[in-house]
């Protein structure tokens, strides 16, 4: 019988996950490491599992080459964006039951689809308040949208609205709810871009293939693209438009010269060239090497990709990028764009710092100031995707994580904001494989719930992943259960 601690350290035997994600830890290098190495098939899961991750390629004909999720956290309204109700001025100041309407806190779904983390009086307010906003339909599709969007209403004829969509956490969790598709109390499970880059190959191996721009908002709002055990390869890579420091933790430091790095880098190439002479069938000493080409590529394509300065007067204008009010949602759109132009699978963006869409109080003042900062970036952006080419390859996300109760909140006082409603909001996708001027699902008449069929957030996953050419249930785990609603259903109404 061989002795095993007699042999060489990884001789001509596989690599099991566990012992790559030990070697190389949590580092840059370790993602860009990573993204070979399950390309390659290096990286599975143990022999005796014989199971090896998905081949990169899509399962059927794709409809989309790339992702561009945008999402506003904190809860924008619903009711003053996209799902605008006239029931509410007509009723404005009475109650539920004071309508010929069914009262909605009685309604079965209400209790079937709330899930609260804490014991508030949330949901519980019943006196209607008014829409803040006024409203038209826009484009010749004739969509409602409040004149708080006046770019994106010229884009109405291009976008397809969701406005049945619901989650079950009542609070700020659902941030990353919307993101991995399980409550609070539930075990977490791997984000939606995380999923995307497990499941295709790179089209450019110099960049990442799930980016993150603007986040994460918050420390506890990484899981919304976090990659759990699917390892930290998979994970979003968080890259910056400062020109100074595009890439985070990933910037060669200010004493090393290019040329130096360059020389360190074939330094350990070499050296590890030596030990594959030693061990011939290492695939991921093979790999290795080719991960610090592939860090040191990262570290000129980033800046390249992200300087917004090659880009005209006129697009930089378009983008708002010439406004101090619009410049920050702007350049973080506009470095989307750029992105998957060069080939990134999946791009997270936040235009909007954490919660600041969080109306309980000053709703009007609140949503006409955010109104304003992302509406002509977010409009632009369609329209750039359009003149670009871009638009047959790119799908636009637009979300956040609940809508806004279709009652005053009245908690301390409260006389001008609406509370958390998970029970039914908009989101709406545009652009790859997507429906033009086209809304699919509904809230009832005071905007509280949404009709059956309503979509839970896992439907929009499965939505994207069905764009992309992937199917939900063949992205599987051995010894990882998933429930029936993590895998969703495509929403095959809003696509070509």
């Amino acid at each position: 019988m061989t002795n095993r601690r007699t042999q060489p350290p990884h001789c001509c035997r596989p690599t099991s996950r566990r012992t790559f994600l030990a070697d190389v830890g949590f580092g840059f290098t370790g993602l860009a490491l990573g993204a070979l190495l399950h390309r390659e098939g290096v990286v599975r899961a143990d022999p005796q599992g014989e199971w090896s991750p998905p081949t990169g390629q899509p399962a059927f004909a794709p409809r989309s080459k790339s992702i561009i999720w945008i999402f506003l956290s904190g809860g924008y309204s619903h009711l003053e964006t996209f799902d605008p109700k006239p029931a509410l001025n007509q009723f404005a100041g009475k109650t539920f039951i004071d309508t010929p309407y069914p009262d909605p806190l009685k309604n079965p779904l209400h209790d079937l689809r709330s899930r609260a983390v804490v014991t508030t009086v949330r949901e519980k307010y019943s006196k209607i308040y008014p829409l803040q906003v006024g409203w038209a339909k826009r484009g010749e599709s004739g969509i409602e949208m409040t004149d708080w969007w006046p770019h994106l209403a010229g884009c109405v004829d291009d976008i397809s609205f969701v406005r049945s969509m619901y989650t079950t956490d009542n609070d700020h969790a659902a941030e990353n709810q919307i993101h991995t598709g399980r409550h609070k109390l539930d075990e977490v499970q791997p984000a939606i871009g995380a999923w995307v880059k497990y499941g295709l190959s790179s089209l450019n191996d110099s960049l990442p293939e799930f980016a993150v721009l603007g986040g994460p908002t918050r420390a506890d709002t990484r899981e919304s693209f976090g990659s759990l055990y699917l390892g930290p390869e998979h994970s979003g890579v968080v890259l910056s438009t400062d020109p100074k420091n595009p890439l985070p933790f990933g910037t060669r430091g200010a004493d090393l010269l290019e040329e130096e790095q360059r020389r360190e880098y074939e330094l350990i190439g070499r050296l590890n060239g030596l030990a594959a002479v030693e061990y011939p069938a290492d695939d991921a000493l093979r790999a290795r090497i080719q991960a610090y080409e592939l860090a040191f590529r990262m570290q000129r394509a980033v800046p390249e990709a992200l300087d917004l300065s090659a880009e005209t007067a006129a697009t930089q204008q378009l983008y708002g990028l010439d406004n101090p009010t619009t410049k920050p949602a702007g350049e973080r759109l506009l470095a989307a764009r750029r992105l998957v132009e060069r080939g990134v699978r999946f791009v997270q963006v936040y235009p909007s710092p954490y919660g600041v869409w969080d109306s309980h109080r000053a709703l009007k003042d609140n949503h006409t100031k955010l109104c304003a900062q992302v509406d002509q970036p977010v409009a632009a952006l369609l329209k750039d995707l359009k003149r670009s080419g871009l638009w047959d390859d790119v799908t636009v996300v637009f979300c956040t994580e609940f809508g806004r109760t279709p009652a005053v909140e009245e908690r301390a006082g409260g006389t001008d904001g609406r509370d958390h409603h998970p029970h039914g909001f908009t989101v709406w996708l545009a652009g790859a494989g997507i429906k033009r001027g086209f809304v699919h699902g509904a809230t009832d008449e005071l905007g509280f719930h949404a009709i059956e069929p309503g979509h839970y957030v896992t439907d929009l996953h499965a939505t994207v992943l069905h764009l992309l050419g992937l199917d939900a249930r063949k992205l599987e785990i051995p010894g990882r259960k998933r429930l029936d609603m993590d895998y969703g259903k495509p929403i095959e109404e809003i696509l070509t």
